[in-house]
């Protein structure tokens, strides 16, 4: 076993996570300590400011430097860690035309921490063809596996929503030999998430997102808007799919006339929607839903999709995970993977051709 340390920001810009796993890059032999460092007003401007950038833009180096100093920050509380598993910053993500960019320097964080760094985890997946994300669901297939021989799941099909910036779904076998195996993962983007609620609430309340969804639960969804936003095209393209946080970035002009708590209510339905949506695509009705990331604290999120959604809905603390820092342990185990040589991503996860071992290992010398 292996201890990494994984480092996720996400395109929900609030701020990085990083957590301790011990895994050998396939079975999972333990959870560590965590830490959250979040963004502060000017750094989260700065990130804002970069989004649709690409690593020719003239601002891109001094925000990757920003990127990198944080993490080096975080990750020197975490004095054990034998290997860093480094996400970097998203800015940019179109995998059938420009590719995928995620700001940050490996090399340069490994130099500074002088430890290895695991980290460009999404363009080679990009370059053989793939979608270049989402690449957590091999991690979900693992975490189903422990839980199962933990005794906090039935040893079913199960998914994980994970809701972020950007949603993305991962239904689940957990008796199959390998995350890789056929049948094991299918898994895509369903639409977007937090990222269009905590942008309304930048920009009208001056905070950083709806806490409790307290916003939410105070107003009516706006039923036609969120009719022609799941009329979108995209719903009816199959899986594998991702998309940019900034896709739909109609449905932010859709509501922008609506008073706040409205607006607010409008965004949850439709997030909810597309989760539903998306379901239909799944090869199983899992036994379960279990929900990840921060959306699963607001609470007017978790009460549409129990509306929405067959079956159980459920956070992942149910069967005894962090979804706080899941999509961090989610870069420590993929870390230990690519330094092993095995796939992160596949077929049926990204569209792929063929299981895929992307990553660059960046070492201190």
């Amino acid at each position: 076993m292996i201890r990494a340390l994984g480092m996720m920001s996400g395109t929900s810009l609030d701020g990085v996570d990083a957590a301790m796993i011990d895994t050998d890059g396939v079975r999972i032999g333990g959870f560590g300590d965590s830490a959250f460092h979040a963004y502060g007003s000017n750094e989260a401007a700065v990130l804002h400011a970069g989004l649709g950038l690409w690593p020719d833009a003239p601002q891109v180096p001094d925000l990757a430097e920003l990127v990198q100093a944080v993490h080096a920050d975080l990750a020197r509380q975490f004095t054990d860690a034998q290997l860093i598993g480094f996400h970097g910053q998203t800015l940019a993500h179109d995998p059938r035309g420009r590719g995928t960019h995620q700001a940050g320097d490996g090399a340069a964080l490994a130099r500074a921490l002088d430890r290895p760094v695991v980290w460009d985890f999404r363009s080679e997946d990009v370059r053989q063809g793939g979608e270049g994300a989402p690449l957590v669901p091999f991690f979900h297939w693992a975490c189903a596996n422990w839980a199962v021989g933990q005794g906090h799941l039935p040893a079913a099909p199960v998914a994980f929503l994970n809701l972020g910036g950007v949603g993305n779904i991962s239904w689940v076998d957990p008796t199959a030999c390998a995350p890789e195996a056929s049948g094991a993962c299918i898994a895509f983007d369903t639409g977007p998430a937090n990222a269009p609620l905590n942008d309304l609430m930048r920009r009208r309340r001056h905070q950083s997102h709806d806490e409790g969804g307290a916003l939410a639960a105070s107003g009516t969804p706006d039923a036609t808007v969120v009719a022609a936003f799941l009329d979108d095209p995209w719903f009816r393209r199959p899986p594998p799919k991702s998309l940019d946080r900034d896709h739909f970035a109609d449905l932010s002009h859709a509501v922008a006339s609506l008073p706040d708590g409205d607006a607010a209510a409008t965004l949850v339905a439709a997030l909810a929607g597309s989760v539903a949506a998306g379901m239909t695509w799944l090869p199983s009705a899992p036994t379960q839903l279990l929900v990840c990331g921060g959306g699963r604290h607001n609470a007017a999120i978790m009460a549409a999709l129990r509306r929405v959604v067959p079956g159980p809905v459920h956070p992942v603390e149910a069967i005894g995970l962090n979804g706080d820092m899941l999509e961090a342990q989610a870069f420590g185990w993929l870390a230990v993977r690519v330094l092993r040589g095995l796939p992160i991503s596949g077929p049926m996860t990204t569209g792929v051709p063929g299981p895929v071992c992307g990553g660059r290992i960046s070492h201190p010398r």
